[in-house]
């Protein structure tokens, strides 16, 4: 891929929905959740399959008279998963503008790059492992690394989009909270969904803290001042928003454990990329790496500018 068309290609995916796909059953799902996700914003919809040439002939090594036939190979299979993209996204809206794209690029790389201009990237993962899986590195990468809004696709059996339940987002009254509180207001307001904001004082597992039991510290003063917390962090934003219904949810601790519970019902969970640190060397914080391996429907990773 040439430069010119590199920044061609980012032009094109300028306020788009842009997904990665492999042909799997994963891959397909994440596919359909983009394709109404871009109809129902009214936004153009790029399809990339990215098959690493460089990775190829590295593996290949000394056999490079195999190069041109397993190269080609490649690309047929990237045609035919583009191809059968196309169908699934069509089926889901027949008018929607559809992009495909056939890159010899690292997928990774090529999904990261697109994501500094695209409305959201969504990649699809495999059901019920605990491990990062159907695009694997690639998954990790683009969660971490990727620019604004990452979705990953989860489902428990990747056979149906879920169009009912809340948004829920997780938020820990910290700043660097602030561009998930606002990606958790824009989904539910454009998918007319309640909002459930799930905030929790502690990432700490319940028992003891600092080395001090629960019992003996005053939760009831606590939570007042986290609810307090909580409502300052978001009054801003229901002015904003506000045909918005907001429920609020304040837990003592383990927030990973309340969203995962959530997700289970939730249209869509949305999670920072940073944990309250926000430290910029940290690739993902521990809940959103958590949601995006664990969690039983979609996940949104929000990225700061």
């Amino acid at each position: 891929m040439t430069t010119s068309h590199r920044d061609e290609l980012r032009d094109l995916a300028s306020g788009a929905v842009v997904v990665g796909t492999d042909g799997s059953a994963a891959g397909s799902h994440a596919v359909a959740w983009a394709a109404r996700t871009a109809a129902d914003r009214g936004s153009r919809l790029i399809v990339v399959h990215g098959y690493d040439i460089g990775a190829t002939r590295a593996v290949l090594g000394s056999y490079d008279v195999l190069v041109p036939s397993v190269i080609e190979t490649l690309r047929d299979h990237g045609r035919q998963t583009l191809d059968s993209a196309h169908r699934t996204a069509r089926e889901i809206h027949p008018d929607l503008e559809i992009v495909t794209e056939l890159s010899e690029r690292n997928p990774a790389e090529l999904l990261i790059d697109l994501s500094s201009t695209a409305r959201l990237v969504v990649l699809g993962a495999t059901p019920g492992v605990g491990s990062f899986a159907h695009l694997g590195s690639t998954l990790l990468a683009v969660a971490s690394q990727g620019k604004g809004r990452i979705v990953v696709a989860r489902d428990d059996d990747n056979k149906r989009l879920r169009d009912s339940g809340p948004v829920v987002v997780g938020v820990d009254g910290s700043p660097v909270s602030e561009p998930a509180i606002e990606a958790a207001f824009d989904e539910a307001c454009a998918r007319d969904a309640e909002l459930v904001v799930v905030h929790a004082w502690s990432d700490l597992s319940e028992g003891r803290f600092a080395g001090t039991s629960y019992l003996e510290i005053p939760i009831a003063e606590l939570e007042t001042a986290e609810h307090a917390l909580l409502a300052e962090r978001l009054a801003g934003w229901q002015e904003k928003y506000p045909t918005v219904t907001v429920t609020r949810r304040v837990h003592l601790s383990s927030p990973r454990k309340q969203l995962i519970e959530w997700s289970k019902t939730a249209q869509l969970v949305v999670v920072g990329s940073r944990g309250r640190g926000g430290f910029r060397g940290m690739l993902l914080g521990s809940t959103s790496n958590h949601l995006v391996q664990h969690s039983h429907g979609p996940v949104m990773v929000v990225h700061p500018d």
